[in-house]
């Protein structure tokens, strides 16, 4: 809003120095502010290369007294000015001049002369070790125009399904990187002046300023649009300074309201029906645990969706908001800042609100207050930073203590991760005897009726083929997740009636409860030829 403040302002200083000019000039005056986008455009007088060379614009073409008007500016040569007035005389004909501004003469122009539609060519992710790729979108980045540059890699990293754009400063170069399915690409190299441009557009849009010595966070957001359709990117950004310079990473959230669905998560019918069951409760505590880019946010997200209707009163306190939801009133707690998620969590309760989600436990105030919201007949989805739903019970009693209350009040700890999917180029192969070993032994206890059609005396897996496609053999990512239903086992470890309490015996209590863990569920997809073997090595 306050640019297009300047911009009027400074549009009206022209528009009267151009009138002033005109007066010295002899000229009448033409202020087209309201003609410029509407007026119809004269063809067959000049042409589109005079017009620019000799700032000239036909107004009006002939008549019935063959009377010709021209707009001008004060570039525009005297002598080209009575050579005209001069030309057309000796036809008897007339013709008029009227002195614009530069700004209405480029508005013109823009019209007369649109500006070339420029295609540039779509970033591909590099294999490792393909320095020719990484060298061709390098050429393409440093081709794009300045103004586009930063727009041109935000469309192309939404495009690709990238989480992050990462901007680092090496010695020589600037690095680019994405983040797609995961795992982090090379996508190009760039110099120093388009390193500029980027920061120069972030300080601008996310509000962070390029001189800063301190660590820096902020907000932005960009309308993507993809022929008739749209949808509106969230950006969270975090720069640091290094040694060569500040670094950017981009976190992007793609905002489709629609795809915030539980059914849309991927999880199986009997993970689906456990998540609705808990969360049709009036009051009781959620958490979901898993590491930073496990997908918690999207899943709690999708779990307040689900619970978003007329008759509930529903808030949320984040840092930051990742997403925005019509019909929900957000709460944003700048932590970094001195706001604490257990003071707003005090202040919101006295809103009557019947569902609260805290974005994040991360101290035993807030847990205590939301141990406290739970049970006063408020339901309360958060998030915990811990490997497993285990070893987020373990840690939980480490911050507040064996405590009764909580044991009352905790339903559902779900843990998480992303692996991702072969493309369906995959290949299949029989189990090494190593891995055959280590998948019995993973999925030994397990119920028959869990291993349906899966054969443990010949086992098969599969591998990624790559394709022109699918340059990797992957397409997309697999929620894993493990449910950890809170049973009367369970609450005795809260309740202070086991005296070992540790993450191994909390974990052996809900296997023999039913749960199935990560890394069982991982090893269970990989089988079925969802993902790898390695794949779930690596993320669980």
């Amino acid at each position: 809003m306050y640019e297009d403040e300047v911009q009027l302002k400074r549009r009206d200083n022209e528009e009267r120095v151009t009138s002033e000019r005109a007066r010295i000039l002899g000229l009448p005056y033409l202020d087209t502010r309201n003609l410029e986008n509407s007026i119809p455009l004269v063809d067959g007088v000049l042409g589109v290369q005079e017009m620019h060379s000799s700032h000239i614009i036909p107004l009006r073409k002939g008549g019935g007294e063959e009377h010709y008007q021209f707009m001008v500016t004060s570039q525009t040569p005297r002598s080209l000015i009575e050579s005209k007035r001069q030309e057309y005389a000796d036809n008897g004909e007339r013709a008029d001049f009227f002195l614009i501004s530069e700004s209405a003469f480029k508005a013109f122009m823009l019209r007369y002369d649109p500006p070339k539609e420029v295609h540039y060519d779509d970033i591909k992710i590099a294999g490792e070790g393909d320095s020719e790729t990484i060298a061709s979108v390098s050429s393409t980045l440093a081709t794009v125009s300045t103004e586009k540059v930063f727009d041109f890699l935000l469309d192309q990293a939404d495009k690709l399904g990238a989480s992050d754009i990462h901007i680092e400063n090496l010695r020589n170069t600037i690095r680019i990187r994405m983040r797609v399915d995961g795992i982090l690409h090379p996508v190009a190299n760039i110099d120093r002046d388009r390193y500029r441009i980027f920061m120069g557009e972030l300080s601008s849009r996310a509000n962070v300023s390029t001189a800063s010595n301190e660590p820096q966070s902020g907000h932005m957001q960009k309308e993507i649009v993809d022929g008739d359709s749209s949808h509106l990117l969230n950006i969270r950004v975090e720069t640091i300074p290094t040694m060569y310079g500040q670094d950017a990473v981009l976190r992007l959230f793609n905002f489709d309201e629609s795809l915030l669905n539980l059914d849309l998560l991927g999880l199986s019918g009997d993970e689906l029906s456990t998540v609705n069951e808990v969360i049709s409760h009036p009051r009781g505590l959620v958490l979901m645990v898993g590491p930073t880019g496990s997908g918690k946010s999207t899943t709690l997200y999708s779990m307040l969706n689900a619970l978003n209707s007329t008759d509930r009163k529903i808030i949320t306190l984040e840092d930051p908001i990742e997403y925005g939801i019509s019909g929900i009133s957000q709460i944003p707690i700048n932590t970094n800042n001195g706001g604490s998620f257990a003071e707003g969590l005090r202040s919101v309760l006295r809103l009557d609100p019947d569902i609260v989600m805290v974005g994040e436990i991360r101290d035993a105030d807030t847990a205590k207050t939301a141990i406290q919201a739970s049970i006063t007949g408020h339901l309360v989805l958060s998030s915990f930073h811990a490997n497993s739903s285990a070893a987020a019970f373990s840690r939980m009693i480490d911050l507040i203590g064996v405590n009764p209350i909580f044991s009352s009040s905790i339903r559902l700890v779900m843990a998480q991760r992303l692996v991702r999917k072969l493309a369906d180029s995959k290949t299949s192969r029989p189990a090494t005897e190593a891995e055959a070993r280590y998948i019995r032994d993973v999925l030994g206890g397990i119920p028959q009726d869990q291993l349906t059609d899966i054969n443990l005396n010949e086992i098969t897996l599969f591998d990624p083929a790559p394709t022109e496609e699918d340059p990797f053999g992957f397409k997309g990512r697999k929620v894993i997740v493990e449910q950890l239903l809170i049973s009367d086992d369970i609450q005795a470890y809260l309740r202070g009636d086991v005296s070992d309490i540790n993450t191994k015996a909390i974990e052996e209590t809900a296997r023999e409860n039913g749960m199935l863990t990560l890394e069982q569920k991982g090893v269970l997809a990989a089988l079925r030829g969802e993902t790898t073997l390695e794949e779930i090595s690596r993320v669980i």
